[in-house]
């Protein structure tokens, strides 16, 4: 009897999507399957990705590997949040961090007690209640699961890293556990006549390579989703829409800064990521309200350090494609769609989607049930993810411009609504399982966008008013005492991750 387990994964496209793709199904699948990787050094990448959320560390920990080893080889630092400037009003400036404000109490988010503190003539900000913020900016860090023995948990915490160093890291990997790396462009795909599955893609250089399960990791381009299997792309830029960015990067400065900073500027907003070696640097904007010239202006003048090239164009359209699965094609990263670098999540959508494929990975029947479950998944977390970023641009104040103007006139999805709806009665979120952004993230853009509920919950209500004091009280006392403990962040790199050749 012949076996129906897929044998032969064929992965189109290289960088971070492919070499993630690659490095997870060399460790998770059988020595059974084959796994080969085209990809042409002409074609090059994206490589904006620099920057990710704590969920990377679940995929470097599925892999085994050393968190410092990574850091040192891919000129990384670490990341405790993004600091958001002018998103709300000209001025304003609050981080969105990877931890929760305070200390929950008895059932009850911490926010509750904080709004109830508010609304009875307290002035604290949020931010003065979490250790996340009072460490960024001490410009601090250190691995603290637990802030000693208090129920105060300790640092979460992602990485800024070079994302086509991190891409050769995981090609080593991949490479010394059996995947096959095939140096070339594809200039054409075959269909099988019978069922219209991919059955092999053909080289500049006239080499086939055959499948049983090809994996579109082909970027914006879509080789095999979009031109070969005609899957339609669905544009979400009524909702995002920037579509155009600039990306450089200059000499880096000191501090070594622990998180990303994203500034709002007249028709989009500018990202800096520290790494060891040098800060990325980009202007994501909408050429519908700017010009390329005026964008680039723009980023030059607001580089804290001496620029090292000229800035590199981009241009892209946000959206997902129709269906991410179809028939024997599996698309992720760009091919798969795109959400601007607003909040990171680029790498974090990659491993995801490459770990449901491997959860609900095929046999060469390819039943139609692994492919609606993988869709239907798909599509949800990623529209979450969308609503999300949507949040950012339609809750904002400023009049300066058109582009903002849009953004905060624009019409937005009734899910995202109902979410800013029952939060500003009484600062509860509705959190939905698939949602990659805790409820302490909508809390936080929300109140740092200045949409401040009108009351509390009751539960709040519970303690005295002596008691409330003292709570919040204890909270100050408790982030001070292990923000003094925690090294400065650069030391911290310098003790356990430097780079060599990083000065």
């Amino acid at each position: 009897m012949q076996t129906q387990h897929i044998q032969r994964v064929v992965i189109v496209g290289g960088g971070t999507a492919g070499w993630i793709a690659a490095a997870a199904m060399s460790k998770l699948l059988s020595s059974n399957v084959s796994i080969t990787l085209v990809e042409s050094e002409v074609i090059g990448t994206v490589g904006v990705g620099e920057a990710t959320i704590p969920q990377i560390r679940r995929l470097n920990g599925i892999l085994g590997l050393s968190e410092d080893e990574v850091l040192a080889a891919t000129q990384g630092t670490f990341k405790l949040g993004i600091e958001f400037n002018n998103w709300g009003r000209i001025g304003d400036r609050y981080l969105h961090t990877f931890g929760d404000a305070g200390i929950n109490l008895a059932g009850l988010h911490f926010h509750q007690y904080w709004l109830r503190a508010r609304a009875e003539g307290g002035t604290a900000s949020l931010w003065d209640y979490s250790f996340h913020h009072r460490a960024a900016y001490a410009h601090k860090f250190g691995r603290l699961e637990r802030v000693g023995n208090t129920p105060m948990t300790g640092l979460a915490y992602a990485f800024h890293f070079d994302a086509g160093l991190y891409a050769r890291y995981l090609r080593s990997y991949a490479e010394a556990r059996g995947v096959t790396r095939i140096e070339g462009k594809v200039v054409d795909v075959a269909l099988e006549p019978e069922r219209g599955h991919i059955a092999s893609v053909t080289l500049e250089s006239g080499a086939q390579v055959e499948g049983e399960l090809f994996v579109d990791c082909s970027g914006f381009r879509g080789l095999l989703i979009g031109d070969a299997l005609g899957v339609e792309y669905q544009d979400w830029s009524h909702w995002l829409p920037c579509n155009r960015a600039l990306a450089v990067a200059s000499a880096r400065t000191e501090p070594l800064l622990p998180y990303t900073r994203s500034t709002a500027h007249e028709a989009g907003w500018q990202w800096r990521i520290p790494l060891q070696h040098r800060t990325g640097n980009g202007h994501v904007f909408c050429d519908s309200f700017t010009s390329e010239d005026a964008a680039a202006s723009t980023l030059l003048a607001n580089l804290d350090g001496t620029p090292l090239s000229d800035p590199r164009p981009l241009r892209f359209t946000t959206g997902r494609r129709a269906v991410f699965w179809e028939k024997n094609c599996v698309a992720i990263g760009l091919s798969s769609g795109f959400l601007e670098p607003l909040e990171s999540t680029s790498i974090h959508l990659i491993q995801s989607n490459v770990s449901r494929l491997i959860e609900l990975f095929p046999t060469r029947a390819f039943h139609p049930a692994h492919a609606a479950l993988y869709n239907e998944q798909t599509a949800h977390e990623i529209e979450l993810v969308r609503d999300f970023l949507i949040l950012h641009y339609h809750l904002n104040q400023r009049d300066d411009s058109e582009f903002w103007r849009y953004c905060a006139n624009m019409d937005i999805p009734d899910s995202l609504q109902a979410k800013m709806d029952l939060f500003a009665a009484t600062g509860l979120l509705h959190k939905e399982p698939e949602d990659l952004f805790r409820e302490s993230s909508w809390v936080q853009v929300m109140l740092g966008q200045n949409l401040m509920p009108a009351g509390y919950h009751e539960m709040a209500n519970r303690l005295r008013p002596d008691q409330l004091r003292d709570f919040l009280a204890q909270v100050q006392t408790i982030i001070a005492k292990a923000t003094s403990g925690l090294p400065a962040h650069g030391d911290f790199i310098a003790a356990h991750c430097r780079t060599p050749a990083a000065q």
